[in-house]
């Protein structure tokens, strides 16, 4: 894999911390439903408490049927940026872009730039996982103390946009406890890397944002 340029795609959420800010479903015409449209990212604890993890939700509202057609795009990068030292600029990323049946994962490394341009390090490879099928059990792979998935998932983010509708409308004050799950149902594309906190630097707070990227 040669090194290569790649520029912002239309897709963009942050966390602050550890805490989801937004979600973020429906894009521009150019954006919604393929590769580059992030719904969602999460990062939190893993299993293993010296580990964060961090997942990026693309492609939302797939039915079942759209999903078992959707796929991950070779000319789209998805990365993930951590800031460290609480400047806002990203101090290392995290990228992930497909080749064949594989996601290819780079990082955590300093990146030689930053901002709305990026290149994949090839050096800075971290490992690869076959990207899960559809209905198949998950498949994922390890190494170098990182744990790496890509592939469909059930979409985990809750919203009553009925509900959420009629407080609009002046004809409800609030939402209901429990709510009904506007997304039910309905899957996205994941990638998700779970990486050693001794990895990501810095002591305190971690600012992060996911990004993807066309291939110029």
């Amino acid at each position: 894999m040669k090194k290569s340029k790649l520029v912002l795609g239309l897709s963009f959420l942050a966390v602050s911390g550890l805490v989801l800010i937004a979600a973020d479903h429906i894009d521009a015409p150019s954006v919604t439903g393929n590769a580059a449209d992030i719904t969602d990212m999460f990062t939190f604890q893993g299993q293993d408490t010296n580990n964060l993890v961090f997942a990026v939700n693309t492609q939302g509202l797939l039915s079942p049927n759209k999903t078992a057609e959707a796929v991950f795009n070779e000319n789209v990068m998805i990365e993930v940026n951590i800031d460290n030292t609480g400047d806002n600029v990203e101090d290392l990323v995290i990228q992930a872009i497909k080749r064949g049946d594989k996601m290819y994962f780079f990082g955590p490394y300093k990146p030689s730039m930053t901002g709305k341009s990026s290149s994949i390090d090839v050096s800075k490879a971290s490992g690869d996982v076959a990207i899960s099928t559809y209905k198949m059990n998950p498949v994922t792979a390890s190494k170098n103390g990182m744990k790496f998935f890509a592939g469909p998932r059930d979409d985990p983010f809750f919203f009553d946009l009925g509900q959420f509708q009629k407080i609009l409308g002046g004809t409800a004050t609030g939402f209901n406890n429990p709510g009904i799950d506007t997304f039910a149902g309905t899957n996205v594309l994941s990638v998700v890397v779970e990486v050693p906190k001794a990895m990501l630097g810095g002591s305190g707070t971690l600012n992060v944002w996911a990004e993807t990227k066309k291939k110029q």
